[in-house]
């Protein structure tokens, strides 16, 4: 099992509310796309996820267990995070920060087991960086790091990944190769994206933020609409499906009003 559901969550920063009462399920083993503009609340939410962040109101669970109740220990072998920011490696190499990933299973002082090295090898490979295990974490490119970041997480063999705008620095055979790869790992997946076109593709379920409430959720199909892009995002859309695959697609037409003005700005 890997479900994971909020209710009522709710987050403030200096009295100025940047989550709003979010309702929310990840099914088990399904891939979860979190969408909406800059400034809707995705990264916000998924910190709060990750218990990095505690929530003002309302509750986490993971299956039947209230995310407070899941002991450190027991939420670190569980549970994988992929953030934006992977800038806090200093001194080691490609394979030293994925071998991270194998830190929950360890003692303090334990060596790698014959084991952990296999584990640790297979998500060098899964994640094509295998040639690059023992470059310097420094000297890597931002999607080299972030497919590094993933292999890290893939290493944890955890049962659920958060992932923060996962494709950015990717290009785009990268971006293409990292999504199938999660769609296809046996773990439930909240990822935030940008991109609806990716999401629409690759997701089984999408949340779509706005302003630090839920406009939207469910599938694809019946979330991304032009009325529901259009009031979310400002940009009026054609939705119809790619020839060649049969995928939802969204061709963008051009922008509308400007929302800014009706928009504060709420967390990331």
């Amino acid at each position: 099992m890997g479900r994971i559901t909020t209710t009522r969550l709710s987050w403030s920063v200096k009295g100025h509310r940047l989550l709003d009462g979010i309702d929310m399920a990840a099914p088990d083993g399904k891939t979860v796309g979190l969408l909406g503009p800059n400034g809707s609340g995705k990264s916000t939410l998924l910190r709060l996820l990750a218990g990095l962040r505690r929530p003002d109101t309302g509750t986490i669970r993971y299956d039947d267990t209230s995310l407070d109740d899941l002991g450190r220990r027991v939420r670190a072998r569980r549970l994988a995070v992929v953030e934006q920011d992977v800038s806090a490696h200093h001194h080691v190499n490609v394979r030293q920060v994925v071998e991270l990933g194998r830190t929950p299973f360890r003692g303090r002082f334990d060596a790698l087991t014959e084991r952990d090295r296999r584990i640790v090898d297979a998500a060098l490979e899964r994640t094509e960086i295998s040639d690059k295990q023992h470059r310097s974490w420094h000297t890597l490119s931002g999607g080299e790091k972030q497919r590094t970041q993933l292999a890290r997480a893939l290493a944890q063999e955890p049962r659920e990944i958060l992932l923060d705008e996962p494709t950015n620095h990717l290009d785009i055979r990268h971006q293409l190769e990292l999504l199938d790869l999660l769609t296809h790992l046996d773990v439930t997946c909240v990822v935030a994206l940008h991109d609806l076109n990716l999401a629409a593709r690759y997701c089984d379920h999408v949340v779509v933020l706005d302003r630090g409430q839920v406009a939207a959720g469910g599938s694809p199909e019946a979330v991304l609409t032009p009325d529901l892009i259009e009031s979310v995002y400002g940009v009026r859309v054609l939705v119809d499906r790619e020839p060649a695959t049969g995928t939802l697609r969204i061709t963008y037409l051009g922008a509308t009003a400007d929302r800014t003005a009706a928009t504060q700005p709420q967390g990331r």
